[in-house]
Order: structure tokens, then C-alpha cells, then sequence
């Protein structure tokens, strides 16, 4: 399956992002009147030395059009310095036109009235006209790299019917095409909608995609198990390629006031760099200075942690999320990123049709339940150096691999049932572990002939589950499996609530039991198909490690590996620590990048098992064999001598 890089493609061709949304400390969002030139020149500068090309920009609705027919002169003035003050630093920017929403506050301009932003005809008229005058005030000056129409419209607009949402959407991009822009757009809605998160807001992300240059997911996940936090950015950018966009990280980052200079750095590096890993072609930083002088002024005021999310102290004082900005922009050239690729996946993991939120009579929380779950076992499948990519359902499974996951999957259709049924009788291994849901709604399989394919007999009693009563289950391996030895125990955490925590009671016909639990019962079993497998596991261990804190790497890690061993995927590189994530970028000239990731507080020692070749320096031609990895570092490193084809 192919899992190639998508470039922001403009008239000069294809680029790369990189950069910070751009607020400036004399005023923050209020920056157009208190215009500090000189102010915003310096501030450029520091970013500039630090390796960023790019900054996002914003117009103040309120500031900016204080009237429905009119302008305001002087914040137009101020940005037009500001579009030269780029030029100067050797910078560019984006725009980004509906600005009302901001940091924690909603602003309108003095004459809205409350009126709807997608349904009003007068209004609508009013942002169209807004969005074509700008643009073509700003579209031929070299500075412009692209636009956005709003900056998180589903909580300034609210959420709201997709119809709507997608009409405005197409409304106002053909309104950047009437003043003369020729730039790529897109909507800056953060692709927060159903296909990407599970919950519908009416931003549909496969509609807006179909209307736009790019995708700008705005990621800020809180998490309670520190690797899942680490590939939270990751997980949504791969989600969101799926739509076959190109995918720009529109908005990152954290507040210090929520981690020290030591942990700030970490996130930042980590972000960045599984992101990239992710198909991620592009960053920008939120944002790019500290506002302590600010602090009395809204959003501010009432949002106290919003003064210290800055690449910069507001004395333009370089941070430590700076310092990894700029470390991860050397990355970018010494790989020559725009001549990069991923390697094909040869796993898949499942997306349910079910998460996109619009099956008929389903309910709301399968759907969110479909995403936590993935996100899990997205974590675990990259520790188990999976080269995996996200097959969306909706859009037809993958034929090219070797290995289908279907984690803690309740809900799969009809048609992709048979699908995956044909494919694994045409050599191909199909993974499903078993769960009920977290919710009351038509609790059961939603998977159609789920004994046949898994040879077995389930034991269900109808609107009932088998409840797991112990806090932990281990399971024990009776055969040999990929690199689990016969004798081989797994240990997992038990979580869920009342509809999840359980387990799928089997008896084996066809299938092999491979592995049971503390109590003898059936816990892996593997089942022929034509000349593939299928593999079934009656506990939801992505589930319940989902909802345990500091479950990673937790025992999927483990399974997964071996059920990547068991299928014959090829992993061009692997670390047996499960602290470790390796990844392969191929460049169209021949060379091969490895990335290797610790997600360990401690310092590591490992040694990278290469399928074929050897491991040099990023910059020279020094054999790598076993490399020091301080806590949560990434290394770069070439792979040489390798079979190229």
C-alpha cells in the first residue's frame, strides 16, 4: 500500500512548510493597531536564524473590517509592512482571513448581530466581499505563500449541518479565486471533522478536502500515557492522508506554564519528527512569542496560560521548542525532504466505515470509540516497527498487504468482510481482537460470519457480556508463534466499562488455539484460509490498553511483532526494544534515512537489525552497529548497501 509524501504544490512547484503562526508581543491578536515595524522585524529575525521559512498570519475581523462595506486603512497598511518585513528576513506567510476565534475568546466585528456564518445570506455576502478584497490587495506580493479562510471556524461558527458547512467552505475559496489568488488555500477548520476525530461537527474533512489545496490538522491532545501522547499528532496526520490530501501540521505546540524547558523540548521533538514520519509535509508552530506584557488584555486575561506558548520569551529569547524547531529543519535538508517518499506499508490497519459518522441509525460513541481504539494501536504498531499504513474502509481495503489489522474492531460492513476473507485465502493474514463497544447499542458482532472466517463457535449470550472480573489476564502461548515461543505469557491490563470489559467466550472448530488465558479459555486462535491465515484474540487488549494510564509499550507491541513475523512482512529495519520505533524514508536518488525513536525515560542501548546492508552516520560513512539513544531521542541514520529494487 502505498504511503508516498503529498508536497503543497504551487506554481514554483512542490514545497515543504516550515514555520510558526505569527502573533506579534505589542499586541498580540490586537498587533494591527499597535503596528511595531521594527518590533515585528526582530522578531522575524529569530526565527529566521533558527531555520523557519514561514509564518501564519492573521487578519483581526474586528480590527479589520469594522464596518460591513469597509477596511480599515491602517491595519491594511500595517499588514502590507508586514508582507514587506518578510520579503527583508527572506520569509514568507500565509493569511488567514475569518478571524474571530482566538485563543480562548470568540471576537466579532461591532456589526454581526448574531447572524449565522454559513446561513445568512447578508452575511455570507459580507465574508465573501471581505475574503475577495483582501486577497486582491495581497495576491501578487512575493511574500503571500498560500491563504487560509478561517482560523477554527467550528468553534467561532459553532458546529454545524454539513450541507452548510460545505457550501460556506466553497463560497469563500471561490472568493480567494475571484480576487486573484492563485495560491494554494485551504480552510484552517483543524480538521476536526468525523473522518479525522469520530465526532461529526459538519467540517466533513473528505468534503473539504475535495474544495482545497491541503489539510491543516490543529492538534493539542492531552493524554494519560506519555508514548500515546508522543504519536498523538502522528496518528492524526496519518488519519488524515488517508483523504489523499497533502497534510500540514497548521497548528502545534504546548504552553510552558504546562511543561518545563526539558519536557517542552521532548514533545516538540517528538511531534515533529513522528509527524514527519506520519506524512506530514508540513509545520507550523503555535505560535511564535510569549505576551507577558499582555497579560491584562483578553484573551489573555482570563486565559493566562495562552501568554507562554511561544518558540520565543517575549524578550524573543530562544526556548528550547525553538532550538528542536531548528534542529528538525537540518533534518529536513540533510534528507532533502522534498525528494523523500515513505516505504510502502505492508500492514494495514482498518479504518471502520463507521468512524466517518454517517451510517444510518448507529450511534455517536461507536464512532469515537473506533478512533481512541486505533489511536492505540497505531502506538503500538509503530513500537513493533510495523510499517503500517490506515486503510479506510469506505474508500476499498488495500490489496498489497500482508498483514490486515482490525483492532478491538466491533463494527466492519459486509462488502469488506468478504473482502478480507478473500484476501486472506489469497495468502494474506487477517487479525481481528474482539469487542463489544463501549456502548449499549446492538452490543454484539457486527461482523458478518465471524465464526466461518475465524473457525470458531461463539458462546454469546443475546444482550449479555462475559464480563473479565480480574484486573489483569495473562495469556499463555501453548505453540510457537512468529517470535513468540511456545511457554511465552503476555500480560494485560483490564479496563473498560460495563459494555467493554469483556471477553468473546469461543470454542475452537477449524481454528488452532495458540494461546490461552489464566483460565484455559481460547485468547489467540489461528484459523486457515486458502493459503493465508486469519487470527482472532477474544480479549480487546487495544481497548483496554486505551483505557489504562501508562499502559505503553504495552503487550500488543509484542503480538504485533510476532503476527508481523507470522504474515512475512518485511521490516527494512528493527529494534527488538519495544521502546523503540524504526522508520524508513526512501529518496528518489537511491539513498535510505532510518529513523529510530526511544520512548524510554532512561538511556538506551540498541542494536538495529537491517534486512539487508548497513547502518552509517547521517553524514558520513561510519558503520553504525549499536548506537547510545539518550531518553526520548531520535536519531537519523543512512542505510548503505542495500538492494535498492
Amino acid at each position: 500500500m502505498r504511503r508516498g509524501f503529498a508536497f503543497v504544490e504551487t506554481k514554483d512547484g512542490p514545497v515543504s512548510w516550515f514555520g510558526a503562526n505569527f502573533w506579534s508581543a505589542s499586541g498580540g491578536p490586537r498587533m494591527w493597531t499597535r503596528y511595531d515595524p521594527e518590533l515585528v522585524r526582530a522578531e522575524l529575525a529569530v526565527l529566521r536564524e533558527h531555520g523557519l521559512t514561514l509564518t501564519r498570519s492573521f487578519f483581526f475581523w474586528p480590527d479589520f473590517m469594522p464596518e460591513p462595506d469597509r477596511i480599515d486603512e491602517n491595519c491594511a497598511a500595517a499588514y502590507a509592512d508586514f508582507l514587506n518585513a518578510h520579503v527583508e528576513t527572506g520569509m514568507r506567510t500565509v493569511p488567514t482571513f475569518l478571524v474571530g476565534h482566538m485563543s480562548g475568546e470568540n471576537f466579532d466585528p461591532p456589526w454581526r448581530g448574531g447572524r449565522d456564518l454559513y446561513r445568512d445570506v447578508w452575511l455570507l455576502d459580507r465574508q465573501s466581499w471581505f475574503v475577495e478584497q483582501l486577497t486582491a490587495r495581497y495576491t501578487d506580493h512575493p511574500a503571500v505563500a498560500g491563504w487560509l479562510i478561517s482560523n477554527e471556524m467550528p468553534i467561532y461558527g459553532e458546529p454545524a449541518d454539513r450541507e452548510s458547512v460545505t457550501a460556506w467552505a466553497g463560497l469563500m475559496v471561490r472568493s480567494v479565486r475571484a480576487g486573484g489568488g492563485t495560491q494554494p488555500v485551504s480552510i484552517g477548520d483543524g480538521a476536526w471533522g468525523a473522518e479525522v476525530t469520530g465526532t461529526d461537527n459538519g467540517f466533513s474533512v473528505r468534503d473539504l478536502a475535495s474544495l482545497t489545496d491541503f489539510l491543516g490538522p490543529h492538534v493539542y491532545r492531552m493524554e494519560d500515557d506519555r508514548v500515546r501522547q508522543h504519536f498523538g499528532a502522528a496518528f492524526i496526520c496519518e488519519l488524515t492522508t488517508t483523504l489523499g490530501s497533502p497534510v500540514v501540521l497548521e497548528e502545534f505546540g504546548l504552553s510552558s506554564d504546562f511543561a518545563s524547558d526539558e519536557h517542552a523540548a521532548v514533545y516538540y521533538r517528538q511531534v515533529l519528527h513522528n509527524s514527519l514520519l506520519a506524512g506530514s509535509t508540513g509545520w507550523m508552530a503555535w505560535n511564535n512569542t510569549d505576551f507577558d506584557e499582555l497579560a491584562g488584555q483578553d484573551p489573555y486575561r482570563h486565559h493566562p496560560f495562552e501568554l507562554h506558548f511561544g518558540l520565543t520569551t517575549s524578550r524573543r529569547e530562544p526556548k528550547p521548542q525553538l532550538r528542536e524547531m531548528a534542529r528538525f529543519s537540518e533534518t529536513l535538508t540533510a534528507i532533502d525532504v522534498l525528494g523523500c517518499e515513505r516505504e510502502p506499508a505492508r500492514a494495514a490497519m482498518i479504518v471502520p466505515e463507521h468512524l466517518e459518522g454517517d451510517i444510518p441509525i448507529s450511534d455517536g460513541d461507536d464512532a469515537r470509540f473506533a478512533f481512541s481504539t486505533l489511536r492505540q494501536a497505531y502506538s503500538s504498531a509503530k513500537l513493533a516497527d510495523l510499517p503500517i499504513g490506515l486503510c479506510r474502509e469506505r474508500d476499498g481495503i488495500a490489496e498489497d498487504c500482508s498483514l490486515y489489522l482490525l483492532p478491538s474492531a466491533k463494527q466492519l460492513t459486509g462488502p469488506s468482510t468478504g473482502r478480507l476473507e478473500e484476501l486472506a485465502a489469497s495468502g494474506a493474514t487477517v487479525y481481528l481482537s474482539y469487542c463489544h463497544g463501549t456502548g449499549s447499542f446492538q452490543r454484539g458482532p457486527w461482523i458478518a460470519g465471524l465464526d466461518r472466517i475465524f473457525g470458531v463457535k461463539h458462546q454469546l449470550w443475546y444482550g449479555q457480556v462475559d464480563p473479565i472480573e480480574r484486573d489483569e489476564v495473562e495469556l499463555t502461548f501453548r505453540v510457537d508463534f512468529g517470535g513468540l515461543a511456545a511457554g511465552t505469557k503476555l500480560s494485560l491490563p483490564v479496563a473498560g466499562n460495563q459494555h467493554s470489559r469483556a471477553r468473546l467466550p469461543v470454542r475452537a472448530t477449524d481454528a488452532e488455539v495458540v494461546a490461552v488465558d489464566q483460565d484455559g479459555e481460547p485468547a489467540v486462535l489461528r484459523n486457515r484460509v486458502g493459503s493465508g491465515w486469519t487470527v482472532l484474540c477474544t480479549y480487546p487488549i487495544e481497548h483496554m490498553a486505551d483505557w489504562t494510564p501508562g499502559a505503553n509499550p504495552d503487550a500488543a507491541v509484542g503480538l504485533y511483532d510476532a503476527l508481523a513475523e507470522f504474515a512475512g512482512v518485511r521490516r527494512s529495519v528493527r529494534v527488538a526494544d519495544p521502546a523503540v520505533s524504526a522508520d524508513v524514508l526512501r529518496h528518489r536518488d537511491g539513498r535510505r534515512f532510518v529513523f529510530l525513536t526511544s520512548q524510554s525515560p532512561e538511556p538506551l542501548r540498541v542494536t538495529p537489525e537491517v534486512t539487508a546492508g548497513e547502518l552509517t552516520g547521517l553524514d558520513d560513512e561510519k558503520p553504525v552497529d549499536t548506537l547510545e539513544l539518550p531518553p526520548y531521542e531520535v536519531r537519523v541514520l543512512r542505510m548503505s548497501g542495500f538492494d535498492a529494487v
